[in-house]
């Protein structure tokens, strides 16, 4: 049998192709938005934002000086849960900055993503079309 429009190669082709697009612009865009929330969850939980927003101004890995009697003994404890409540507060604030950022670098690939996402096909075929002539 001559290779043409009649042939079962040909439609198999069209259909492949057709199955592709239909897939590319359904359940493929909607697996790509639902990967954004996927990151977004992982990130956040992964930088435990939650934790660390409770626990803000807690003592830093909750060293903690128990003052003695005299006032100088309870200054000292003080002056050193202070200083252990400010280095938390630190590193807290810069973890929970860098959680911030990733979430950010994360929603921009995303919308780059969802944009370019519909273009790929038709790039693509721009592609061949130019490629051959």
């Amino acid at each position: 049998m001559k290779a043409g429009l009649n042939s079962p190669s040909w439609y198999n082709e069209y259909m492949l192709a057709l199955a592709f697009l239909q897939w590319w612009y359904g359940p493929g865009w909607f697996r790509a938005w639902n990967s954004l929330g996927a990151r977004l969850k992982r990130t956040y939980y992964g930088f435990s934002v939650p934790q660390l927003s409770r626990t803000l101004f807690a003592p830093w890995r909750r060293i903690v000086s128990l003052g003695g009697g005299s006032l100088g003994e309870r200054m000292r404890a003080m002056v050193d849960n202070l200083v252990s409540r400010c280095v938390g507060l630190v590193v807290r604030l810069i973890t929970l900055f860098a959680a911030a950022v990733i979430i950010v670098w994360w929603i921009i690939i995303a919308i780059g993503q969802l944009v370019i996402w519909p273009l790929v096909p038709i790039a693509a075929i721009m592609l061949i079309v130019r490629g051959v002539s």
